[in-house]
């Protein structure tokens, strides 16, 4: 499934950026977020609680930044497994657009699930990942608005 967005942050780029690469930004904005931890300047790990329809589940994970081309745009990708809850996989292409002293940050982001939680049926899941995704750049704008006006 492909999920396509974008939010208009009223924050110059570089701001955007370095809250984009800020492991407790993205802690505070990951739904379900439990912990997030850098190892490395392009590897995090994570242990993210999702609830799907029926069906609630830890999932341990790993979360990479490639394409990195600062301060324009890079692709995180991340992996999780959740035990019997089964697996998901996605990645996302973050690009920001400066637009006077505000950015768009536009994203196209692709996810995959297996296991248990797939059998859920492809539109609850879609529906999931979509919300899911939306929440996280919605709550990211207030991450990044309260850091500018802080």
């Amino acid at each position: 499934m492909d999920i396509e967005g974008e939010e208009r942050i009223v924050a110059p780029r570089d701001i955007v950026w370095a809250a984009l690469n800020d492991p407790e930004i993205l802690k505070q904005c990951v739904p379900g977020c439990q912990s997030l931890e850098q190892t490395s300047p392009t590897e995090l790990v994570t242990t993210v609680r999702i609830k799907i329809g029926p069906v609630a589940a830890n999932f341990n994970g790993e979360i990479t930044l490639s394409n990195i081309n600062a301060p324009e745009s890079y692709t995180i990708s991340g992996e999780g497994k959740g035990g019997i809850a089964g697996f998901g996989k996605g990645s996302a292409d973050v690009s920001l657009v400066e637009d006077g002293v505000e950015t768009i940050l536009k994203y196209t982001a692709k996810a995959q699930v297996g296991g248990k939680i797939a059998q859920l049926g492809s539109r609850l899941i879609d529906s999931a990942s979509r919300k899911l995704a939306q929440q996280f750049f919605a709550d990211f704008n207030v991450a990044v608005a309260a850091k500018v006006a802080g």
